[in-house]
This record gives C-alpha cells, structure tokens and sequence, in this order.
C-alpha cells in the first residue's frame, strides 16, 4: 500500500505580505542608522580645569572625557585623529571659548559642522575684554581666563548642568541639578575663603604681576591691580621684547613688587631674567594658572588649584 504524503504548508498569502512588510521595516531602520551615523553620546571637554567641573556636575550619569593632559598648555595642545572622532561622536562638546584652545577650536566648529551640540562657557559667564594696558596685541577682545574668579565659575556650573540635561539622552535630570547645587556650594564656600584668605595682604601690596595675563577676573574679584606680564599678551604664544621686559622692570621698580608668578606648566626663565632686570630682589612664585596637575601636584581639581594658587600670592605679597 503506497504511502500517502502530505502535500506542502504554504503560509497563507496575508502573512507573507506582513513578513515582506516587516523585512523591509528593518532593511528601512538599518539603511537610516547607517546614513546617519552612531548614536550621539557622552561629553567631551577640552581643558582639564572643565573637566574637573564638569565630571563634578555630571556624575555617574554619562561618560566624560577630557582632552587635555595634567600639566599642558590651553593654548597650544593638540588631540590625534582619534580624540577629534570622539569629538564628532559625542552629545555634547563642553569648551572654554573666548578664544583660549587655540589649537583645539578647528575641531570643536567642525563638530558643530557636524551636528553635535556645543557649549562654549565663557560665553555664559559675563566675560570682561583685555583692554590696551593689559595686552595690547587682544586689546578689545575677551580675556578667556575667567576661572580665576569663583563666583563666575558658580555660573558656569548651572550653564554646564543645563545643557547636559538638554543634550544628553539618559541622564536623570534632578540628580544632575543636585550634583550641580552641591558643587556650587563648594565653588561658593571657596569665593568665600579667598576673600579672608587674601584679607592679611597689605593694601599697598596688591599688585601682581604674572608670566603672562591670566590674572584679570582674579585681581577684579579680589581687589589686586595687575601691573603688568612678563608676556605682555593674554596667550602663552606671544613673545615679549627687549622693551617690555624695561618698561616693565621699571614698573616693578617703582611699585616694591616683591614676587613675580609664572604659571608652573611654563619654564620661568623670563620671569627670572624679569627679576634680574629689576634690580631688586624678586621672588619668581609657581602657580597652577591655566592647568592642573596630576593627583602628586598639588592641584588635581579646581577646588585644590584655587586654594594652592591663593595660597602662593598671599604668602609671596605678604613675605610668608
């Protein structure tokens, strides 16, 4: 007896319509993730005194990376290939602006080119101009070193934290508020212990003078007149002539200076051939101006940097 077999299931003509239909959803969703690339996440920050900021505000609820190294210069570092694809991959790119990551912008506006948000911060934080007296090649343009002052730091943390509320897909917006509320109460407590900290210094022994200008929200805030920079620019690639190192020896003369401070992430040498031009003696004093340090250099975080800064000015003003 032959054996009967059964004939072939076929799925019924409605099911394959749908199955067409959902392959081609999935062929559609594919062809749209690669056209428009890998999902925008994390921030990216430049200087590493941002960072710090910004790691702070924003917690453990989205990756940070900073791009510049303990120890280097805002305005000469550079990234490889690989940081400026980070860059362009991010949700937010958080900057100092102002004109300070001189090597650095190129990247950040062609991240804006492509789409990814940006926040420059210095915008955010009411930025005052050099003016001709303090660096007469940027006289008019903004002075980018507005870290220097505390309260303007308190501003920038609430910039920072509402941006990555907007920006950031994922994080939990109230306890990004928090960590920010908490921060700026740090950054507040601090503007606070500068001001009695730099209270012991004689009036009459207020007046600064740096490697370069870098001090100007800082002598606002603190009641110091700056008499001038070895580097009479508000960037670290100028150079000063033999001129301005006489003119401002002369100055330093006719004012008692007693300390001269240069940014320890620079050689001193023309803060030293400054001190010997004076003809008086003429402490050369280290601060941690525009960087931070590793977690052995006496200034891993703003808050450390500040303290060890304010520190050095009014023991060096003061004479201990």
């Amino acid at each position: 007896m032959a054996t009967r077999r059964n004939p072939p299931r076929r799925t019924p003509r409605p099911l394959l319509t749908m199955a067409a239909a959902a392959t081609a959803g999935l062929l559609a969703a594919a062809a749209g993730c690669a056209a428009t690339g890998p999902e925008r996440q994390g921030v990216v920050v430049t200087t590493n005194i941002l960072g710090d900021i910004t790691r702070e505000i924003v917690g453990d609820q989205a990756d940070v990376t900073v791009l510049m190294k303990p120890g280097a210069d805002p305005h000469s570092f550079g990234i490889s290939a690989q940081e400026a694809a980070l860059i362009e991959r991010s949700a937010l790119v958080v900057y100092n602006g102002l004109g300070l990551e001189e090597g650095v912008l190129r990247n950040v506006h062609a991240a804006e080119d492509a789409g990814v948000a940006t926040l420059a911060v210095g915008d955010e934080v009411d930025p005052v101009a050099f003016t001709p007296d303090d660096a007469a090649d940027m006289a008019g343009e903004p002075d980018p070193h507005f870290w220097t002052d505390p309260r303007r730091v308190a501003t920038a943390v609430d910039a920072i934290a509402e941006r990555v509320i907007a920006e950031v897909d994922g994080v939990d917006a109230q306890a990004v508020r928090d960590n920010a509320a908490d921060y700026r109460g740090d950054v507040e407590e601090l503007d606070a212990w500068v001001t009695e900290r730099v209270a012991a210094i004689p009036a009459d022994r207020r007046s600064l003078v740096t490697d370069h200008h870098v001090f100007g929200y800082f002598a606002q805030r603190y009641g110091f007149e700056v008499i001038g920079a070895v580097v009479p620019s508000g960037t670290t690639l100028a150079s000063p002539s033999a001129a301005d190192l006489e003119s401002l020896a002369g100055s330093v003369r006719d004012a008692g200076v007693p300390a001269i401070f240069a940014d320890s992430a620079q050689p001193d040498r023309l803060a030293q051939v400054l001190a010997d031009e004076a003809g008086v003696h003429v402490e050369v004093v280290a601060l941690h101006a525009e960087s931070l340090t590793d977690a052995d250099g006496g200034a891993p975080t703003y808050l450390e940097m500040v303290r060890s800064n304010t520190d050095a000015i009014a023991d060096g003003l003061s004479g201990g």
